[in-house]
Parts: structure tokens; sequence; C-alpha cells
């Protein structure tokens, strides 16, 4: 069994905390439900989970992908739990939805795909950040969807 060197642990480790802490950030200063903590804990575990599940599959012959499946499942629940339906609309779908990319970009960072999960984290704040300013824009030449009415064909 070919075990990770420990500062390729340490690596991957940290890259996942940074890069959770980056998205957290984001979400803690437009003072959403998962910040700064919540992301970086979400990352981090996702990250230990894959290195983990690799580890363990290496040694008993078995698939890895079945605890990235499972980490996907488990950060769905988490996610679900951020949405809230009140009389006003629906709130928190952009935070699960931060919160599920998050765990995604950690699974990346715990196989070692730095690239990749750094680029997710790119453009992934590129979302969060540069979107919103548009959308009044959007919704200004477009109007908004009305409930009570019936989806256009």
């Amino acid at each position: 069994m070919t075990l990770v060197p420990d500062i390729e642990l340490i690596r991957r480790l940290l890259t996942a905390a940074l890069l959770g802490a980056l998205l957290g950030f984001e979400r803690e200063i437009k003072h959403k439900s998962a910040g700064l903590r919540t992301n970086i804990l979400i990352a981090l575990g996702s990250a230990l989970f894959t290195i983990m599940s690799s580890e363990l599959a290496e040694a008993t012959g078995s698939d890895p992908g079945r605890v990235a499946a499972q980490i996907v499942t488990g950060i769905g629940f988490l996610g679900a739990g951020a949405i809230m339906r009140t009389d006003s609309g629906i709130h928190g779908l952009t935070t699960a939805a931060t919160v599920w990319v998050n765990a995604a970009v950690g699974v990346a960072a715990g196989a070692g795909r730095y690239h990749l999960a750094v680029i997710a984290t790119i453009i992934t704040l590129g979302a969060l950040l540069l979107l919103r300013p548009i959308e009044p824009l959007i919704e200004k030449r477009f109007g908004t969807p009305d409930e009570s009415s019936p989806p256009k064909r």
C-alpha cells in the first residue's frame, strides 16, 4: 500500500481549508448563514473523506468513488437545511449551492487536483461576486416572473 507522504496530506488539507475560507469569506461578508467556519469545515471534511477513501480503497481493493458519492448526498442534506421558504419567496438557494460547490472543491483538493480546485473556486467567486450586480439589470429588463400566473409556452 502506497501512503501519501505527510507533507502532501498537509498540502491537500490546507488547500481545501484555504479555498473553503475564500468561499466562506464571501458568504460571511454578505451575512449569510453558512459563513467562514462552516465553509472551511465543509471543504476540509470533504478533502479528508476523499483522502481516506483513496487509502481505504487501495488497502481493501474497493471503489474509492463510493465515499465521494456519499459526500454529495450528505452535502445535499446540509444544503437543504439552508433553504427557507417564506411568504416573500425562497431564500438560501445560493448558500446551498455554494456549500455544494465547496464540497466538490474539497474533494478536488483532497484528491490532489489543486488546479481544478483553484479554478472551480475562482469561477464560483466570480459567479457570487460579479453576477449579483447584474441581476437587478436583468430583472429590470425582463421583469420577474409572477408566481400566480401559469408559465408561458
